[in-house]
């Protein structure tokens, strides 16, 4: 039987001292991640592309009332250049950021590994592997010992989907990659990742009540960033269940 999950008995932590960038905050799963750190006190920072993308995601946050510690900064990440850039001016313009959260990329399935054209591979593993990459290498030098890097990612990084090879191959290497950074900084960072089951948002119409929804996500990434003792580590929640231990391991929700 699934356990439901009360957001109303989430023990949401002081973040006040924190500034966080929330690469992909303006999609689906970085809604409920974006929402999480503002209710810590944390001041959050969200660049998008486009000034139509941020006035539309600000109107899906119409109902909350701490916008004056939510800024957008209209900015791409896609390449090095790109994403140093958008660093730099984020750094120059808020202070220093002490945590990065990359809920980046989007779902593809389809076709077998030897049907995927080289469009396919291009747009759903070059382009999103080379924006996290790019994401990671901008702002990890610039991230205190206490703070973090985190990324957001689907089961498919340690389940093989079928028909969707395009997507495990890419989730795959950034998982990968989450344990290279670890190693690489060892105790300078705290670089984790959430790999998640199919995940429950404002956009999805049908779902499963086992799915864990993106206000959970976004819970266990203020408590990834709260728990500042805790090592860079994956935080595994396929379904409801392993969400619940996840929120109860990081001290985020009540046992």
């Amino acid at each position: 039987m699934t356990q439901a999950i009360d957001i109303q008995k989430a023990q949401y932590p002081d973040l006040r001292n924190r500034r966080v960038v929330i690469a992909g905050g303006t999609g689906d799963v970085g809604e409920g991640v974006v929402r999480a750190w503002l209710k810590t006190g944390a001041h959050v920072i969200v660049p998008s592309r486009t000034e139509s993308k941020i006035e539309e995601f600000r109107r899906e946050l119409s109902d909350l009332d701490q916008f004056e510690r939510l800024a957008f900064v209209t900015g791409r990440y896609s390449r090095f250049d790109e994403a140093q850039d958008t660093a730099e001016r984020i750094t120059s313009e808020f202070g220093d950021v002490t945590d990065v959260v990359a809920s980046m990329g989007s779902w593809w399935q389809g076709k077998p590994l030897w049907e995927v054209t080289e469009e396919e591979w291009q747009q759903y593993f070059v382009d999103v592997s080379a924006a996290h990459f790019a994401t990671a290498r901008a702002w990890v030098p610039r991230l205190p010992k206490t703070g973090s890097y985190q990324l957001i990612l689907g089961g498919s990084a340690l389940m093989p989907v079928p028909s969707a090879s395009i997507i495990s191959m890419q989730q795959a290497s950034l998982l990968m990659m989450r344990r290279v950074l670890s190693t690489e900084v060892g105790e300078q960072a705290r670089i984790a990742a959430q790999v998640l089951g199919p995940v429950i948002t404002r956009a999805r119409e049908r779902y499963e009540p086992d799915w864990v929804s993106n206000y959970e996500v976004g819970l266990v990434s203020v408590g990834i960033a709260a728990n500042t003792d805790a090592t860079g580590q994956d935080y595994v929640s396929y379904d409801k269940s392993e969400m619940l231990a996840t929120l109860q391991k990081l001290r985020i929700y009540p046992t």
